[in-house]
Formats: C-alpha cells, structure tokens, sequence
C-alpha cells in the first residue's frame, strides 16, 4: 500500500512539475522577448528622444541597475515564503512598468519608466529554485537548458517584432502588446503553479517527510566559505559582458559599421538566434552527461563553451565586410558555444547549497552578475562613441571571456569537495529525522 501511494505521489509530483516547467518557459519566453526587443529597435528609440550612444548605454544599464539591487530581497523572500504567489507578482510587475515605459513622453521619463523594468528582472532565482526542488539533480541541467533557451528565441521573436511591427504600429505600440501578456501571465502562474517543500528532489531526503531546515543567516553566509562557489560568481561577473554587448549593441554595429540593410541584418541574426537556443539544451546535456562520469562536468562543459565563444566572436569580428556569409557562419558558430555555461552554472550552484537558501545563491549569483551587466552597456557606449561599435564588441567581450576561462578552471578543480560536503550534510540530516 505504501509502495503504491508513493508511486501516486512521485506520478503526481511529475504532473506538477511538467506543468511548472510548461508555465515558466511560456513565461520566460515572453519576458525575455519585452526584455530584449529593446535592442532590434535601438534606431527607432533613440531617434525617437534624439539620444547618443552614451545615452543608449545608460538606458539599459538603468534597467540592470534597479534589477541587481533587489537581487538580495528577491533571493530572501524566495527562500522565506510562497515561491508561486511571488513569481505571479513578478509577471505583475513587469506588465505593468512596461505599459508605463510605452507611455513616457521624454527621454528623462523613458529612463526611469524603463529602469523600472528591472524590478522584476530580478525574480528568476525564485524560479530556478523551485524547479530544483522538482528534478533529480542528474537532470536538471536538461531542464535549465531549456528554460533558459528561452533567452535566445524570445531575442528572436522580439527581433521579429522589431522588424516587422515597430515600423508598422510604432514601437510604443509593441511594449503595450507585450506589457498585457505579462498581466495574464501573472494570472495562469497564480492559479496553476503550485509551491512544493524545499529539497524535494534529494534523493538524500527521500524518506523524510518534513525537511525542519528553513532560511538562516548563517546558512547563507556559509556560502562565500564554498571555495568552488566563489570563482562561479567571480566568473559571473565578467560572463554577462558578452551578453550584454551584443544584445544591446549588435544590430547598430551590422547596419552602421557594416553597412548592411535590414534583410541582411535579419538573415544573419536568425539563425544565430536559433544556434544560440540550440545550445541552451545541448550545453545542459553535455553537462548532464559528464556530470554523471565527474563531479567536474558541468564546469568542463561551461569551459568548452567559454573558449569556444572567444575563438568564434575574434574570428566573426575580423571577417571582411564584403563576407557576410562568412561572418554569418562564424557568428552562428559563437552563438552556439556562448550558451553553454548557462544551465551548468545554475546546476553547480544548487549541487554544493543547501536547498533553503538556494534561492539566495542564485540572487547573489545574478547580483554579482548585475553589476557586470549594469556596467557593460555603458562602458561599450564609451567605447563606440571614442572608437568604434565594433571595437568596443570585440574589445569587451574577449577580455571578459578570458577572466571566466581562469575562474573556471579554478573552480573545476574545487568544486567535487564542495558537492561532498553538502550531500553529506543532507545525509547528516536525514539522520535526525
């Protein structure tokens, strides 16, 4: 009888979990699509308030700004209470800051509208840990890679959008549409999405009925003595640069600097988009599969796509203009390879925490990682106005990547300790039941 109530309860529990995971990648393909739109129409935008680049960078790093800030609160309060109720309140909030930044009259009023956008950016960690609490650790790489290839298709859609309705209906007219899904996300997440006990999913705590360890201080500030978790959140740091550069500058530096028109342009990003989705799942898989052969493999995989995304960025950028299918080809190549590290970080971060403050390590994951997005905007705007869009590309981009070949390369060698240490410390309290 006891063998087949937990039959019911782990088929249950799949149920939930496929419903979850099916809300939170419609949800974060439609934010990732309002987050990053913003890039495919740079031109129409600073035309709009008569903006500079220095001026462009700001806006976007306003947005990362706001967001890194409330990383910390977002993390505590997803380690405290209801998961569900405060990842519906976060689709809220991003509805509703993106009606007002379609409203904004002047580029100062666009700033803070737009800057507001950031509060919810920084909910994500709340999510990721409650999916941890559903999938078996050996999988959840798999599943982080395709949550996070969201990333690349909402660029795409969003670019889609762009193109295709900005010059249409105005872009103003596309943050209202987008704006209103996040409102009716917030309904679907509050009524179908259902939080569950932390550490669920550790085989460790399987015949534990309550898990009694909640949120603590002291717990969450063990996590700066995991050796391997701090140069994952050095390397998180310099990580986002990439990221950030491209998204927000490549366009302006394809149909400026380049000089190609707007089919062009759509040729070569398309399928560089869909390269990039391509590698979420595929990076998390690598990672799965050589984590089941090593306690490094997630990091090994995270490596490859590292050094891999320099090699092909270098080669993309130093292709003659007159080569657009070359440069397409080598830019498909990096964008493969970049996503890599994605969902292996996520899952080396909650192998070696403890599941009541894994929602805290990834806020000050994506805290650290932040402030590298807030400043990468900026810098690159710098840059490009004091020499070229592509330089600043290139110039930014490879020494970033390089400082995360050296901190993972630390961490590959750290990071087996640290998985021991905390599954005996669940075994330990299994123990105490």
């Amino acid at each position: 009888m006891e063998a087949a109530q937990a039959l019911q309860q782990k088929s249950s529990l799949s149920r939930s979990a496929k419903t979850t995971v099916t809300i939170f990648f419609i949800f974060m393909l439609l934010h990732q699509t309002d987050k990053l739109l913003i890039g495919p129409m740079q031109n129409d935008i600073m035309k709009t308030f008569n903006m500079t680049y220095t001026q462009w960078g700001l806006l976007n790093t306003g947005a990362l700004i706001v967001g890194s800030l409330l990383y910390p609160i977002w993390g505590w309060l997803n380690d405290k209470y209801n998961r569900a109720k405060l990842l519906s309140l976060a689709s809220l909030i991003w509805g509703s800051t993106t009606w007002l930044s379609a409203i904004a009259p002047t580029f100062n009023s666009f700033l803070v509208t737009r800057s507001s956008t950031g509060i919810d950016d920084s909910s994500y960690p709340g999510m990721n840990s409650l999916v941890s609490d559903m999938i078996s650790p050996k999988s959840r790489g798999k599943v982080y890679g395709l949550l996070q290839l969201t990333a690349p298709i909402g660029y795409l859609l969003g670019m889609v959008l762009a193109l295709l309705l900005a010059g249409v209906i105005g872009w103003r007219h596309v943050f209202y549409i987008t704006g209103s899904l996040g409102i009716l996300l917030s309904i679907a997440i509050f009524f179908f999405v259902k939080d569950v006990p932390r550490g669920s999913s550790e085989a460790e705590l399987a015949g534990v009925e309550t898990y009694k360890y909640k949120f603590s201080w002291k717990t969450a500030a063990s996590l700066f003595k995991k050796r391997s978790l701090i140069m994952v959140f050095l390397q998180g740091f310099f990580g986002v640069f990439p990221w950030n550069v491209i998204t927000y500058y490549i366009f302006g530096y394809l149909q400026t600097e380049r000089g190609y028109d707007s089919t062009t342009t759509l040729l070569i990003m398309a399928p560089a988009v869909l390269m990039m989705a391509a590698g979420y799942p595929v990076g998390g898989w690598l990672g799965d599969k050589l984590f089941k052969r090593t306690k490094r493999g997630r990091l090994i995989a995270s490596e490859i796509g590292v050094v891999a995304g320099l090699i092909g960025l270098n080669a993309a950028m130093q292709t003659p203009i007159s080569e657009p299918l070359l440069f397409a080809i080598l830019l498909c190549t990096t964008a493969f390879f970049m996503p890599f590290a994605g969902p292996n970080i996520t899952s080396t971060m909650y192998d070696v925490t403890e599941p009541e403050v894994r929602s805290s390590a990834d806020a000050i994951n994506s805290l650290i990682g932040a402030a590298g997005a807030a400043s990468a905007p900026l810098l690159a705007g710098a840059v490009a106005d004091a020499l070229s869009v592509g330089t600043a590309i290139m110039l930014l981009c490879s020494i970033a990547w390089l400082m995360c070949v050296i901190f993972l390369f630390i961490a590959i060698f750290l990071v087996p300790k640290d998985i021991t240490d905390m599954h005996n410390k669940l075994v330990a309290r299994a123990g105490e039941k």
